[in-house]
C-alpha cells in the first residue's frame, strides 16, 4: 500500500498550524487554537529521554511506500527521493508530538504573528550553520520559500499560493507576507519549510534529479549509499542544534540505515535472518504468521504494538474520474457494493483490520449521523449543489454477509450499473455507444494481487471486465504523476488541524495539476467552498464543523472504494535498543527518540 504525505518533504509544513489569534511579541512556540503546552524555559519534550546515549546503527526499510530510489532532491516532482531525507535539513521551528498542532522553535528563536494576521516574523538563532559550516541566515530562509514556490513539487505551489513575499529585514530576520484570507495555517507553513542553502544552489540547478550528497543543516548528513540497495545517513557531531531544548534526547543512532526490497516476502526473510534491526509490519498475515520463530520465543526479537492516536487518514481504492466511465456517481458507488471487506478482513487480515468509513478516520473529524445545526449552516447555501444523500445520515460503506459473494449487495451493485445507463450483453457492461465498462487496478505490490482478486471476481460477476496490471515501483510513480490509470489503493495520511493542504488532496486546482495528490480529479465547486471554511476556522469546533461537512460530502460523491486501517503501528525489532518511558502521542518516534542499547546488544545471540 503507498501512503501519501502531504508533500515529500514538506515535512512540519503540513503537520503544522499556527495560532488563531495575535501573539503578543515574540514567542518561542505557536499552537493552532490554544495554549502551549512548554513554557518559554523548558528543557527537553516529555517523549524523549534526555540521557540517551549516542551511538549504534538503526538499519530499517522504513515504510512501504516506495522499492527504490534514485535521487536525493525530494523537492521536486521528477525522481524518486530516497527515503529519510528530511534528517538532513532543518525548519524554522518544529513539531511538538504529544500536542495536536503545537511547535516551538528551531533555527528561529521566536516569532511574530502581526494583529491582522497577514504576516509573522521570524528572528533567527546566529549561531545556526549549514553542514559545510556557513552561517544559515534569512537570505537563505528567503530563498528557500522562493524556489520551493516557483520550482518545487507542485503540492508547495498549491501551500504557497497565499504567500505574497519573504523579506530579509536583516542577517537574522525575516518576514512573510500573505495575502487572501485564509492566513490561519500560513505562519507554520512558511515555519515547516526546509531550509536550503542559497550560495549552495548557486552552482546547481535546482529541478534536476541528483545523487550528489545534499548541504543541509540538520542532525544528519547522507553517508554511504548504493542507488535503489540502501542509503545510510551519518549522525553529524558538529550539528549545530543537538543541544537545544526540541532536541534534546532525540537523534540518537550514530547512523540511520534504509534498505530497499522489491518484494516484501524478501525483505522478512532478510530481517529475520539478521540483515537489518527494524521493521514497521504492513501486512496483516505475515504478522499473524510470519514471526513463528525462535528469535521471538526467546526473546532476542521483540513485537511490539504502539497506539496510533494520529488520523488514519483516507484509505482506499481511488477511482480516476478524468475517465469517463466513472463521471456518474453510480458507477463509482456500484464498484464500493462489489467490494466484500468481511470477507477479505476474515480471510486474508485475520480480522486486524477496521473499515475505513471517512476520509478523516480514526480522529475527531469524522462525520457521523446527520448533519447539526452548525453543519446545516454550511452545507444548506451549498445546497442546489450537492446530492440529497449529504442531508441524510452519512454515507457508510455496505457491510456484507462475509461470504465473499453476498448477492444482495451484488444485485445492488447491479441495479446502479443498470440506471447509470451500463447494460449487460453477452456477459459485459456496456453503453449506449457500444464502449465495455473495464477497470484496471494499477499496482506495484504483489502482495495487493492476493485482495484484489476476490474483488475483481465479483466485479466480473455483475458484468465489469476488471482486471490487475503490475507494474515496477518507477513506472508506477510516473504513471501516478501523470494520472495515468483507472485506479490505484492508497493511504493519504492527514494531520491533526486539517488546513490548506486540503486543497492539495480535493481542491479543483489540484485535480488538473500534474503530481498533485487529487488521483480521484475531484473537482467541484461545493468541496472548494468547504476547503475555504475549513481553513479559515477560528477555533477547534469551527473546524470541527466545517471538516466534517466536508468529508459528508466526499463521502457522497463516492469518490474512492473505502478500505481498511488499523490504529496501531505493528513493530518487529530485535532487542537492541532503548526507548523513552513516554512514547509521542502522535508519532513512533523510533528514528528520533530511541536509542542504541550496547548490553542488549552484547547479549544477542545468532540465530
Amino acid at each position: 500500500m503507498r501512503i501519501l504525505k502531504p508533500a515529500i518533504l514538506l515535512l512540519a509544513a503540513v503537520a503544522l498550524a499556527t495560532s488563531a489569534a495575535a501573539v503578543d511579541g515574540p514567542r518561542h512556540g505557536l499552537s493552532s487554537f490554544g495554549e502551549l503546552k512548554y513554557p518559554a524555559d523548558f528543557q527537553h519534550f516529555e517523549w524523549v529521554n534526555p540521557n540517551a546515549p549516542k551511538g549504534g546503527r538503526l538499519a530499517t526499510i522504513g515504510t512501504a511506500a516506495r522499492g527504490t530510489f534514485d535521487s536525493f532532491n525530494a523537492f521536486i516532482l521528477k525522481g524518486d527521493p530516497a527515503q529519510g531525507l528530511e534528517l538532513v535539513y532543518d525548519s524554522l521551528m518544529t513539531r511538538a508530538y504529544d500536542e495536536p498542532d503545537a511547535v516551538y522553535a528551531l533555527v528561529a528563536r521566536s516569532a511574530e504573528v502581526a494583529s491582522d494576521r497577514n504576516s509573522v516574523t521570524f528572528h533567527l538563532r546566529p549561531e545556526a550553520r549549514f553542514a559545510d559550516g556557513s552561517a544559515l541566515t534569512a537570505d537563505d530562509v528567503a530563498f528557500s520559500f522562493a524556489v520551493l514556490k516557483e520550482k518545487g513539487h507542485p503540492v508547495y505551489r498549491v501551500q504557497l499560493r497565499d504567500v505574497a513575499k519573504a523579506e530579509v529585514l536583516d542577517a537574522h530576520t525575516v518576514r512573510f507576507t500573505f495575502t487572501g484570507r485564509e492566513t490561519r495555517d500560513l505562519p507554520l507553513v512558511v515555519a515547516g519549510l526546509p531550509i536550503l542553502s542559497k550560495a549552495y544552489y548557486a552552482a546547481r540547478e535546482f529541478d534536476q534529479t541528483t545523487l550528489e550528497r545534499p548541504l543541509g543543516s540538520g542532525p544528519y548528513a547522507v553517508g554511504d549509499f548504493k542507488q535503489g540497495s540502501f542509503v545510510s545517513y551519518k549522525r553529524r557531531a558538529d550539528y549545530w542544534g543537538k543541544d537545544l531544548p526540541v532536541n534534546r534526547g532525540r537523534y540518537n543512532f550514530d547512523e540511520v540505515r534504509f534498505e530497499y526490497y522489491r518484494d516484501r516476502t524478501a525483505a522478512l526473510e532478510s530481517f529475520k535472518s539478521g540483515a537489518f534491526d527494524l521493521r514497521e509490519e504492513f501486512t496483516a498475515r505475515d504478522w499473524a504468521t510470519g514471526y513463528d520463530i525462535p528469535a521471538v520465543r526467546d526473546g532476542r526479537m521483540l513485537l511490539l504494538t504502539l497506539p496510533d492516536e494520529s488520523p488514519s487518514g483516507a484509505q482506499g481504492f481511488f477511482l480516476n474520474m478524468r475517465r469517463a466511465k466513472f463521471s456518474d456517481v453510480r458507477v463509482r458507488k456500484a464498484l464500493d457494493y462489489a467490494f466484500d471487506f468481511e470477507w477479505t478482513n476474515k480471510n486474508i487480515f485475520y480480522g486486524l483490520y477496521t473499515r475505513t468509513e471517512s476520509f478523516f478516520e480514526n480522529s475527531d473529524m469524522k462525520a457521523s449521523g446527520k448533519p447539526g445545526p452548525d453543519e446545516l449552516a454550511l452545507l444548506e447555501p451549498l445546497r442546489t449543489q450537492l446530492p440529497d444523500e449529504v442531508f441524510g445520515e452519512v454515507y457508510k460503506p455496505p457491510v456484507s454477509n462475509g461470504s465473499g459473494q453476498d448477492r444482495k449487495l451484488l444485485r445492488e451493485a447491479g441495479r446502479l450499473l443498470d440506471e447509470a445507463g451500463w447494460q449487460v450483453k453477452a456477459g459485459k457492461r456496456v453503453n449506449a455507444k457500444g464502449d465495455v465498462l473495464d477497470v484496471e487496478f494499477l499496482i506495484t505490490d504483489p502482495a495487493m494481487e492476493r485482495i484484489l482478486t476476490a474483488y475483481v471476481s465479483n466485479l466480473q460477476a455483475v458484468g465489469v471486465q476488471a482486471s490487475i496490471r503490475r507494474v515496477d515501483p518507477a513506472q508506477y510513480e510516473r504513471r501516478l504523476k501523470s494520472f495515468d490509470f483507472d485506479v490505484v489503493g492508497t493511504r493519504f495520511s492527514l494531520r491533526l488541524t486539517p488546513g490548506l493542504e486540503v486543497r492539495s488532496f480535493w481542491g479543483s486546482e489540484a485535480a488538473k495539476t500534474e503530481g498533485s495528490f487529487n488521483l480521484a480529479g475531484i473537482s467541484d465547486p461545493a468541496v472548494d467552498a468547504l476547503i475555504s471554511r475549513l481553513s479559515d476556522a477560528k477555533s477547534r469546533e469551527e473546524l470541527k464543523t466545517a471538516t466534517r461537512a466536508l468529508d459528508r460530502v466526499l463521502r457522497a460523491g463516492h469518490y474512492w472504494v473505502p478500505q481498511w486501517y488499523r490504529p496501531y503501528h505493528y513493530i518487529a525489532t530485535w532487542d537492541r535498543f532503548g526507548r523513552p518511558a513516554v512514547k509521542p502521542r502522535y508519532e513512533r518516534g523510533i528514528i528520533h527518540t530511541w536509542w542504541y542499547d550496547a548490553d542488549k546488544a552484547a547479549k544477542l545471540k545468532p540465530n
